[in-house]
């Protein structure tokens, strides 16, 4: 990581290393899919420890679940001070990409060969993380529609906010 892509805090700004995220998830993904693969989502990326000038990044991308057109592309950052040698774990990312064909429609993609009990593992898991997101996304836009700033202004009251209209 060189010093142009730092912040004012010395550490490695998270747009760069989302960028780094998404070229290797896209990697992965079209990889497997043997065609142009999108960007449709991006799930937890957690930013567990900071990256710093002068670290080797490493990103390892596996894809841990498929569907008809889509593959949920997992990875994990780890970022080495070259002088003492030491690794952190400093991200985890799930990326979700849709194969394309020649006609830039949905293309469908190769089964995924689990050849271990944790490439199982985290097909599951990413079964269970799709139909979560789901759930909280139908939930959520049901919840949304139904606010009414009017009724609710007493929740206000007791956030770190000030109401500026009357």
């Amino acid at each position: 990581m060189i010093p142009s892509y730092a912040n004012f805090g010395g550490k490695i700004h998270g747009g760069i290393l989302l960028s780094l995220i998404d070229k290797v998830a896209y990697a992965c993904a079209s990889r497997h899919a043997a065609t142009y693969c999108v960007t449709v989502s991006v799930d937890g990326v957690d930013f567990l420890k900071p990256v710093e000038v002068g670290d080797l990044v490493s990103l390892m991308a596996s894809v841990n679940y498929v569907g008809r057109t889509s593959l949920v592309i997992g990875i994990r950052v780890i970022a080495e001070n070259v002088r003492n040698g030491i690794q952190r774990h400093t991200n985890t990312s799930y990326v979700t990409m849709v194969a394309k064909g020649e006609d830039d429609l949905p293309a469908v993609v190769p089964p995924l060969l689990l050849e271990s009990e944790e490439d199982g593992r985290r097909f599951l898991e990413a079964m269970t993380r799709r139909q979560l997101r789901e759930e909280f996304r139908h939930a959520f836009n049901s919840e949304k529609g139904r606010i009414d700033v009017t009724e609710n202004l007493d929740k206000l009251v007791e956030q770190r906010c000030v109401i500026g209209w009357e």
